[in-house]
C-alpha cells in the first residue's frame, strides 16, 4: 500500500471506530438492557438474554482490541510525514492481514486465541451487535407494550367487577362472575410471565433484517380483552333489567292475558262451529299455560328481592315464550273459526252472483232462482255443510255462467248462425 491508501484506510477504519463506539454506548444505555439486567427473567428470555449478555461482554474485548490495533497503525503512520518502505510493510500487514489476535475471545470457557484482520473484526461486531440488539429490542418492545395494556385491563376489570357485584353478579351464583375470577387470575398469570419471559411474547417477522424484526404477540391479552367485554355486556343487560323490571313484567302479564282472552274467544268460536257447522273438523282449543303464570310469579319474586342476574335471563324467556304463546292463541283462534270463514266467503260469492245476474235482467229466471234457493237454504241454515253448500253454489254459478253465454257471443249480423 502507497501512502495514500494507507491513509484512505486509516480514515475509513476510523469512522468505522467511531460507529461502532457510538452503537456500543447506545447499546450500554438502551432502556431495555438496563432491564434485562436487572430482571428475574425465566424460559427463552433467560437463554437469549445469558447469550446476548455474554456477546455484549465480547463486543468490547473485540473494540477494545480494535481500538488499540487502529491507534498503533496510526503511531507508525505519525512517525513521519513521508514513511518509508519499512513502515509501508509494517502499516499493510497491521491494515490488511490478520494481525489482531485476541486471546479466549473463541467459544465461552476456552483459552484458544482468536486472530482477526481489522475488516474483519468489524464484521465480526457488527454480527455480534445485531444479535444483541435484536433481543434488547424485542424484550424492550414487549415490555413497552403489554404491561401497561394489561393494567389497564385490569383497572377495566376491577371496575367491572365492582359493577357486577352490585347487581348480584357474582362467583358460584352467576356465569359471569365465574368469568370474572377466570379473567383476573389469567390477567395476574399473564403479566408475571410477561415481566418474566418477554420474548416468549415475541413474533418476528420472517425475511426482517431490522433490529427486532417482528411484534408483540398479543393473543392471550386480545382473548382476555373479549371475555371480559362479553362480561360487561352481560352486567349492562343485568342493569337494564333492573331499571326497567316492572315495566317488562307488566308487558309480559299483558301479553299473556291477551293469548288468555285469545283463547277463550277460540273456545267459544270452537262451539259456535260444531253447533253451525256440519261435516268439518274443528281443532281443540288447549288451555292457559300454567308453566308460564308461575315463571311470571318466580320472576316477580326476583324483582321484589333484588335478584337482577337471576331475573334478567328469566324475563327474556318470558318475553319470547309469551310472545309464542299469544302467536300459537292466534293461530289455534283462526283454525277454529277457519269453517265460518268458508261459509261467509260461499255467502257473498252467492250474493254476487245473484246481483250480477240481477243486472243482466235475468234475476226471474226460474232454473236460477230454484238453485239459488237451495244454496241459500243449505248457507242459511244450521248445521250447515259445507261441502254440499258449496256444491250449490256452484251449481248456482254455472247455471248462471250457461244463462250469460248467448248473450256475450251474440251475432254480429244477419244470417249468422247463434254461437
Amino acid at each position: 500500500m502507497d501512502r495514500d491508501e494507507i491513509d484512505r484506510a486509516l480514515t475509513r477504519l476510523g469512522a468505522e471506530h467511531e460507529a461502532v463506539e457510538t452503537s456500543l454506548l447506545a447499546l450500554q444505555d438502551h432502556a431495555g438492557r438496563r432491564l434485562l439486567e436487572g430482571a428475574g427473567l425465566t424460559g427463552v428470555t433467560k437463554e437469549r438474554w445469558a447469550a446476548a449478555d455474554a456477546s455484549i461482554t465480547r463486543l468490547w474485548t473485540y473494540f477494545d482490541a480494535y481500538s488499540g490495533a487502529l491507534a498503533a497503525a496510526r503511531r507508525i503512520r505519525d512517525r513521519r510525514r513521508w514513511p518509508s518502505r519499512d513502515d509501508l510493510i509494517e502499516l499493510t500487514d497491521r491494515l490488511r492481514g490478520p494481525g489482531v489476535t485476541i486471546a479466549g475471545a473463541g467459544v465461552e470457557g476456552a483459552a484458544l486465541a482468536e486472530r482477526f484482520s481489522l475488516a474483519a473484526l468489524v464484521t465480526r461486531m457488527n454480527e455480534l451487535y445485531a444479535s444483541s440488539l435484536d433481543v434488547v429490542v424485542a424484550a424492550d418492545a414487549v415490555w413497552s407494550a403489554l404491561p401497561a395494556r394489561i393494567d389497564l385491563l385490569a383497572a377495566e376489570l376491577h371496575r367491572t367487577r365492582s359493577l357486577a357485584h352490585s347487581v348480584g353478579v357474582r362467583p358460584g351464583e352467576h356465569p359471569s362472575g365465574d368469568d370474572l375470577e377466570d379473567i383476573t387470575a389469567e390477567l395476574a398469570e399473564l403479566r408475571e410471565r410477561v415481566i418474566a419471559d418477554p420474548l416468549a411474547f415475541w413474533l418476528p417477522v420472517a425475511g426482517s433484517s431490522a433490529p427486532g424484526g417482528g411484534r408483540p404477540d398479543t393473543g392471550r391479552y386480545d382473548r382476555a380483552a373479549l371475555a371480559l367485554e362479553d362480561v360487561r355486556r352481560e352486567v349492562e343487560a343485568v342493569l337494564d333489567v333492573r331499571q326497567d323490571a316492572e315495566a317488562r313484567l307488566i308487558s309480559v302479564r299483558d301479553v299473556l292475558s291477551r293469548a288468555d282472552r285469545t283463547l277463550a274467544e277460540a273456545r267459544t268460536a270452537r262451539g259456535e262451529v260444531l253447533a253451525k257447522i256440519a261435516a268439518s273438523e274443528v281443532p281443540a282449543v288447549s288451555g292457559p299455560p300454567t308453566a308460564l303464570q308461575e315463571q311470571l310469579a318466580t320472576a316477580a319474586e326476583y324483582r321484589r328481592q333484588a335478584q337482577w342476574h337471576r331475573l334478567s335471563p328469566l324475563l327474556e324467556s318470558l318475553e319470547e315464550r309469551a310472545g309464542e304463546e299469544l302467536r300459537r292463541a292466534r293461530e289455534s283462534l283462526t283454525a277454529v273459526t277457519a269453517p265460518l270463514a268458508v261459509r261467509a266467503e260461499l255467502r257473498g260469492r252467492l250474493d254476487a252472483y245473484k246481483a250480477k245476474m240481477a243486472r243482466h235482467g235475468m234475476a226471474e229466471d226460474p232454473l236460477l232462482i230454484e238453485r239459488y234457493d237451495t244454496a241459500r237454504r243449505m248457507l242459511w241454515s244450521a248445521p250447515c255443510d259445507l261441502r254440499a253448500a258449496e256444491q250449490a253454489v256452484l251449481r248456482y254459478q254455472q247455471a248462471a255462467a250457461e244463462a250469460l253465454a248467448p248473450r256475450q257471443h251474440r251475432p254480429e249480423g244477419p244470417g249468422e248462425e247463434d254461437a
